[in-house]
């Protein structure tokens, strides 16, 4: 029976496995696996697997008990992701039929006594808190003995030197540019890792010090800068864990993807701008935003870890010490900050019957599980009883999306758009990753992208590129050259579309609608009404209208939203949209993957939710 490890990063479960697997002498899919969203390399010779804890949510589906596993370990908990705490949660329930599975939940900087609490307490699964943390019942009970243990183990590190700013830095990215030149020139031998909030202060970073490049060779050592973020294909993650080439000293510049699941030989440096963004959701606008937020203690210490893996290190925070004592001692559960409905499906999935009386770790706010169920609801995963329906919940629940583009596919045979649909959800499943330029090139890019436009909109133009894509065949590598697409996150769509049709076909609602069922289905202009009519019947609670300055207002919440700057929408006018995702940035919030639609189609595809008011005349 082999034992399972997870990790909350498909990137730490791949290296891992490698690590692994080159340590025991074997190929990664022998006795060594893995398995992430969209890709699975295992075999019935595997006996350690790695993988994301939401792939093991998922296998839980299939196998209730995890009659596979004989040790369960879950890394890196005190990130709390929603995957994890669920989790947890779940493997609770395991265990009180399974007492032989042992379970581990380990971290650095683990809150080791709330875990040891939460195992040990005696409530039941469907009789613990409630999701606003009350007590179901205040009849004592007698204490049972510890099932869980608190084993500590003294790690390897070496000791780091951390050094403060005496005041907060003005433009901390500038400030950590300064940073590493100012390593580079005095500091002995030794890679320097920076982590920044997000893709964009990354790319700033580069470009500064592409300009600064008078100053990257010093002493015969020449600075070698790197990305590390979630957008980039697995290639390019990849390259940050190549050995460092003589007479180089390598900077890798990276979200908090590289905070705690991923180790990168070599580093002796960290500097830490002390921001990370994090998901918040909105539950009065509906809204899920990407936001800046200060780091916790426990992430400060997990980074400056880093920093001491190989030989004593240092680490230069670029915030004053009484910033650092100011800091939450750990980062909110993303489970207390995040849209549920995902969560909640996959527990109704799983057989909870009653989502109020999980026995979640740190309970999710009342407010947020009420959203979470009426979006569920009016998607028609669950009827008025808030029980999973037959068959349209159960497949949503399947289908490795979240719910809304999981109600799209599972609608495109009425639409006659499948093939369209399952293309748009593979693009969209990228985060963004689909065009790729280097410095100076971005007009270029958006020359190139202006090829594949569709005046509906970003869901249609990803769909021309996908089908572009795929008729160049062979060409593909010199197509995407000469179009600024990325290579590998093209390939990556092909392979998640095709995963996404075998769940279709493994469902049953492959088979598309005859032409018949849809008149003029084979023209273009009706073939992009049906697509969009589609994603409106999944999307309908991200709409919004656009107003007389070219911003958008959504429905519920009455937000001001503005359209990306990569968006098409951000040049073209239409009354109504949805959209795939809002995005927070400093000042504004920004839609991305925007599609025109037709105020006629809210009402029709969604009923429960839309009227159309017209006025009475005379």
């Amino acid at each position: 029976m082999p034992a399972n490890t997870q990790q909350p990063r498909r990137v730490a479960a791949m290296t891992v496995a490698m690590r692994v697997a080159e340590e025991l002498g074997c190929d990664v899919g022998k006795e060594v696996g893995y398995s992430v969203r969209f890709e699975d390399v295992t075999s019935p010779s595997t006996r350690i697997k790695f993988l994301t804890d939401g792939m093991l949510i998922r296998e839980l589906m299939s196998d209730p008990d995890l009659t596979r596993y004989s040790v369960v370990m879950v890394d890196e908990a005190h990130e709390r992701s929603i995957s994890t705490d669920l989790l947890l949660g779940l493997l609770k329930r395991v265990q009180q039929r399974r007492p032989d599975l042992r379970i581990v939940v380990s971290s650095a900087t683990i809150q080791a006594e709330e875990f040891h609490t939460y195992f040990n307490r005696d409530e039941g699964t469907d009789e613990g808190a409630n999701s606003v943390g009350e007590p179901v019942s205040d009849e004592p009970k007698a204490k049972s003995p510890d099932r869980s243990n608190i084993i500590i183990l003294e790690g390897r590190t070496h000791p780091v030197d951390v050094f403060y700013l005496e005041d907060e830095a003005e433009n901390y990215v500038d400030k950590a540019v300064d940073t590493v030149f100012d390593i580079h020139a005095r500091e002995p031998d030794g890679d320097i890792l920076v982590f920044f909030s997000g893709r964009d202060e990354i790319e700033s970073a580069l470009q500064a010090i592409a300009d600064r490049h008078g100053e990257l060779e010093v002493r015969g050592r020449t600075l070698m800068p790197l990305p590390l973020y979630a957008g980039l294909s697995t290639e390019q993650q990849m390259l940050i864990f190549d050995k460092t080439p003589q007479g180089m000293r390598k900077v890798v510049f990276a979200t908090n993807i590289a905070e705690a699941s991923v180790t990168i030989d070599g580093v002796v440096y960290v500097v830490d701008c002390g921001f990370s963004k994090l998901r918040v959701f909105d539950a009065t606008t509906g809204i899920e935003s990407l936001s800046k937020l200060p780091i916790s203690k426990a992430s400060a210490l997990q980074r400056t870890g880093r920093a001491g893996r190989i030989c004593p290190g240092k680490c230069f925070r670029l915030y004053a010490e009484q910033t650092f004592q100011a800091l939450l001692e750990t980062t909110v559960p993303e489970l207390q900050r995040s849209n549920l409905a995902p969560a909640l499906l996959q527990l109704k999935a799983l057989g909870v019957e009653n989502l109020v009386r999980f026995d979640f770790l740190s309970p999710p706010p009342s407010k947020a599980m009420a959203r979470a169920l009426e979006l569920l609801f009016s998607l028609g995963a669950l009827d008025g009883d808030a029980n999973l329906t037959q068959p349209l919940g159960t497949r949503m629940a399947e289908l490795p999306v979240e719910p809304m583009m999981a109600k799209t596919l599972l609608s495109a045979t009425d639409f006659g758009c499948l093939d369209e649909i399952l293309s748009i959800a593979a693009m969209t499943s990228l985060d963004g990753a689909v065009w790729f330029y280097r410095d100076g090139e971005e007009s270029k890019m958006k020359h190139a992208r202006a090829r594949f436009a569709a005046q509906e909109g970003d869901h249609l133009t990803l769909y021309n590129v996908y089908q572009a894509f795929t008729t160049a065949g062979d060409r593909g590598l010199k197509f995407c050259r000469e179009n600024y697409l990325n290579f590998k996150s093209m390939q990556k769509a092909v392979s998640i579309r095709n995963q996404l049709r075998r769940n279709i076909q493994l469902l049953g609602v492959g088979v598309v609608n005859p032409p018949s069922a849809l008149p003029n289905c084979r023209d273009p202009s009706t073939k992009a009404n049906n697509v969009r009519k589609c994603l409106t019947s999944g999307y309908f609670s991200h709409a919004a209208r656009m107003q007389a300055d070219g911003t958008f207002r959504n429905v519920k919440g009455n937000t001001t939203l503005w359209p990306h700057p990569n968006s098409l929408m951000f040049n073209i006018k239409a009354d109504w949209v949805i959209y795939h995702e809002a995005v927070e940035t400093a000042d504004k919030i920004f839609l991305r993957d925007v599609t025109a639609i037709e105020k006629e189609w809210l009402a029709q595809y969604a009923p429960h939710m839309y009227k159309i008011h017209r006025p009475v005349l005379g």
